[in-house]
């Protein structure tokens, strides 16, 4: 289809979707005085913050029908998302030009990330959210590690009112990618289902949900992908000065995947099983008008299994075991010294452990690892919120990390909010941070591949400055941000290593300097609009041991997977007086990547652009008192079934078409 004809239908869709309501209704208007809590750990209004924040809430999570909280993230300024291909592939988030392990992610307080940084998103759905919170920039000072590029926040909703109980169904069918067996094989099915309840009193609050997805995935064998996710929160205020919340997430899943490291569809029976446990339990009590104090402890505990027997292409064996753990206790309190000015101090205590063993038989012969490793961490932090005449906000912290594989490590943030003139504000910020190596990096002992106990941390510093304006008497929303940043200490492998050496060494530097754009508009018949645009230069200034034009690191060429531009739209408004649309459009620009050749050769390649198109709707087709009823809903995804790959070799999901009921009861 050229591009022509999908833009025209991308317009038609919009057309047919627009709600009929009168052209002179007032338009929206947007509040800078939301209160936001993972920029300072601290509830403060938004324009009292001096990093860049953005906020999804939960009920724009349902009116679009996003499952994935990846989905969700793709559209924000700053972030690019790659996955593997279909459902369940292996998902990886890039914010402001980092590496995809530069981001910490938060359930409730809890990280989520593998000791050393990664997180894969393909298994976290968006049930039970009340709001996600992104922080963009070095945010160490309050987290510690793998907080280098910014924060993600999942935060569970707190139920309130009458109990409700929602259960919801969906069903859909897409479009196939790759080699196909037979005609029948170019549809995918997907079904899913969920049961939410949540309510509570002044007192009390909780809520509850349990999911189950499943689909026939995008390739015509061997894709089959299985989602059951569990959350629950309860909160209880015994008085007008404790609180206390306990949450839990659970996510089991099962994916299989025909695909080989260089994306070719050969194997038949290779799967992987992934069970995730979060668990939080914070509390806080004012001690004094002056003083408050909170403890958060959490666990978060990974376990999975990849299993591939021999089939029909006469390939080996290989089956893997891993569990990897995270315990920590975070005791703080705020001292509200003046007013205006907040000091905050805490300890945080934190042990991660990880077990792995595998087999691996081929016609090389049996080669079996395993591994049992463990270690602390300890930190000390500092933070500082002041207000000056009402209009400027200051931020400063500091914190000292005490690790057990790299000793010790300081960071450091400043921050300030500037109200220029009503409806403008001026932000400048600047800080340092670290990723600690994984377990491997510090005690690999594989076959050539041996870790290193005395690497340092990659660490990073990064400034930026922004401005916030606010027109048209609140009815549009512009921010302009630009950022540097500088990463340092690059962990890096090398086969190269005499033998018994370590394999891993701090010796690689980039930097990723970038602009991010964004405009949000209430225009009449209620609808709402916005835009984003980013600009990213990012550059390998150390290739460190790599070497050539097809290595990971290439001197003065651009990051991998990192696109120089990146655009995102949306509108969206009342479908009559009973129901919902929207839609929404995605740009991602030329990226390099690596071509992993059949043959173990690497090529680097240029990846070509590809937008994205999607919508929604929501149609009350019955409604009682208090929000009972029956909803429809329809999601479109890739609507116009554009071909393109987030990973070389990789094609991603094609069009899709979900339809679903979601039936409110209230007690």
């Amino acid at each position: 289809m050229k591009t022509n004809t999908r833009w025209i239908l991308a317009v038609a869709a919009a057309a047919a979707l627009a709600p009929a309501a009168p052209a002179q209704e007032p338009a929206d208007t947007f509040e800078l005085a939301e209160l936001v809590v993972t920029a300072t750990r601290v509830p403060v209004r938004r324009e009292a913050t001096a990093a860049s924040v953005t906020v999804i809430t939960g009920g724009e999570l349902r009116a679009r029908g996003v499952r994935t909280v990846a989905d969700a993230l793709r559209a924000l300024p700053g972030v690019s998302v790659a996955q593997t291909g279909s459902a369940g592939g292996l998902t990886s988030l890039f914010l402001r030009g980092g590496e995809s392990d530069y981001v910490q992610v938060l359930i409730d307080g809890v990280p989520v990330n593998q000791p050393g940084g990664a997180f894969d998103f393909a298994d976290l759905t968006t049930d039970n959210i009340e709001r996600i919170e992104v922080v963009r920039g070095p945010t160490s000072v309050l987290y510690g590690s793998d907080a280098v590029t910014g924060v993600v926040q999942i935060l569970t909703r707190n139920g309130r009112g009458r109990p409700r109980l929602a259960l919801a169904a969906r069903g859909g069918v897409g479009d196939r990618v790759g080699p196909l067996v037979s005609p029948e094989d170019e549809r995918s099915a997907s079904f899913g289902f969920g049961a939410d309840l949540a309510g509570g009193s002044e007192r009390l609050g909780y809520s509850l949900s349990l999911s189950r997805f499943r689909t026939d995935g995008a390739y015509a064998f061997n894709n089959q992908y299985d989602n059951t996710s569990a959350s629950a929160r309860v909160r209880v205020l015994p008085d007008t000065r404790t609180d206390a919340a306990l949450s839990l997430r659970y996510t089991d899943s099962e994916f299989h995947f025909p695909t080989d490291a260089s994306g070719r569809p050969v194997d038949h029976n290779q799967m992987q099983l992934g069970e995730a446990l979060t668990l939080a339990l914070e509390a806080g009590r004012h001690l004094t008008e002056a003083l408050e104090a909170k403890v958060l402890v959490s666990l978060h505990r990974l376990e999975q299994v990849q299993d591939d027997q021999p089939d029909e292409t006469g390939d080996g064996s290989y089956r893997g075991e891993s569990a990897l753990e995270r315990r920590g206790i975070d005791v703080r309190a705020n001292v509200h010294a003046t007013p205006g000015a907040i000091v905050t101090a805490g300890v945080e205590l934190e042990r991660q452990e990880g077990e792995s063993a595998s087999l691996s038989r081929s016609t090389f012969g049996d080669f079996a690892a395993a591994t049992d490793v463990e270690r602390e961490n300890l930190g000390v932090y500092l933070q500082a919120l002041a207000q000056v005449a009402g209009r400027v906000s200051l931020v400063a912290g500091v914190r000292r990390d005490h690790n057990g594989a790299f000793g010790d490590f300081e960071t450091v943030r400043a921050g300030a909010s500037v109200r220029l003139i009503p409806g403008a504000r001026l932000r400048l910020a600047g800080g340092t941070a670290f990723k600690e190596p994984t377990f491997a990096e510090n005690y690999g002992s594989g076959f050539g591949d041996v870790g290193n106990p005395d690497l340092r941390p990659e660490e990073s510093w990064s400034v930026e400055a922004g401005i916030e304006q606010e027109l048209a008497g609140g009815r549009l929303m512009l921010e302009a941000s630009y950022f540097r940043q500088r990463f340092q200490n690059l962990i890096q492998f090398t086969f190269a290593a005499p033998e018994g050496e370590p394999n891993y060494r701090n010796v690689a530097e980039a930097r990723a300097d970038g602009l991010e754009l964004a405009a949000r508009a209430g225009l009449p018949a209620s609808i709402t609009a916005s835009l984003q645009y980013t600009y990213l230069d990012t550059e390998a200034t150390d290739p460190g041991f790599d070497s050539g034009p097809d290595a990971y690191f290439v001197q003065g060429r651009r990051l991998l997977r990192r696109p120089t531009h990146s655009f995102g739209a949306s509108l969206s408004g009342p479908l009559t007086a009973r129901g919902t649309w929207g839609l929404g459009v995605d740009r991602a620009g030329e990226r390099d990547d690596l071509d992993f050749k059949p043959d173990f050769t690497v090529e680097r390649v240029r990846l070509p652009g590809y937008t994205l198109v999607s919508a929604a709707a929501e149609y009350e087709l019955l409604r009682r008192a208090a929000g009972a009823g029956l909803t429809a809903t329809l999601r479109i995804e890739n609507l116009l079934d554009e071909a393109y790959e987030e990973i070389r070799n990789f094609r991603a999901r094609a069009r899709a078409v979900v339809l679903g009921a979601r039936m409110t009861v209230a007690f």
